[in-house]
């Protein structure tokens, strides 16, 4: 029988957390401020504030899930710290795709490059997600949590379809692409609270007296 030795998850939420403010911050630092006065100054600043926009919300949509599956993940070992490390190594180089992407105006290599670091964080997240399951077990809190996962499973289609766009000269298709993903991971996905209260709700009703307790 195998024993699974298991570490304080602590460190490895505050590493994350500080990785992603900074990965934050570098994108933020290219906007630049324009050398006008006028509102007509800032138009050609929009490819880049878009190009922002787009990639803040996909870091905020991987720290609320990252949060999220933490809250559901009781220990880490080596294989998680591994794991965990390569999803930041994908996310640490948005900053540069970003700034590509925006400086040339979602023109095709850089929308094609932008949209291969997106699926190599997906891809990335998905093999996480996987080790903790691994160590957890397939009756493991996060197992039951992601259920069927379908969308974990058509967002690298969706990717790999705007990659494919932006390879046939179609790059702002391919944008849409990309845009569609995070709206589809914008709105607040329940599965990871739901397994947590159901949980709870379980332990309460096995143990009678923690129930008195907590009324």
């Amino acid at each position: 029988m195998a024993i699974v030795i298991s570490m304080e998850k602590n460190r490895l939420e505050a590493f994350s957390d500080g990785v992603l403010a900074i990965i934050i911050t570098i994108m933020v630092l290219e906007l630049k401020v324009p050398h006008g006065e006028d509102i007509s100054a800032l138009l050609p600043l929009w490819p880049t504030a878009l190009s922002y926009v787009l990639s803040f919300v996909y870091v905020g949509i991987y720290w609320n899930n990252h949060h999220h599956m933490m809250q559901v993940t009781h220990g880490v070992n080596g294989s998680i710290l591994w794991s965990n490390l390569h999803l930041l190594f994908w996310l640490s180089l948005l900053p540069f795709t970003t700034g590509w992407m925006g400086e040339n105006h979602f023109l095709r290599w850089p929308t094609l490059v932008y949209g291969i670091n997106l699926l190599f964080c997906a891809i990335a997240y998905y093999i996480l997600q996987s080790m903790i399951i691994r160590m957890q077990g397939k009756d493991s809190l996060l197992a039951h949590a992601i259920g069927r996962d379908w969308k974990g499973k058509s967002s690298p289609i969706l990717y790999a379809l705007g990659i494919l766009a932006a390879w046939l000269h179609a790059p702002h298709l391919g944008i849409l692409f990309y845009i569609l993903v995070s709206l589809l991971w914008l709105v607040p996905d329940r599965r990871m609270e739901r397994a947590l209260s159901n949980h709870s709700i379980h332990a309460l009703t096995k143990n009678p007296a923690k129930m008195d307790e907590s009324v």
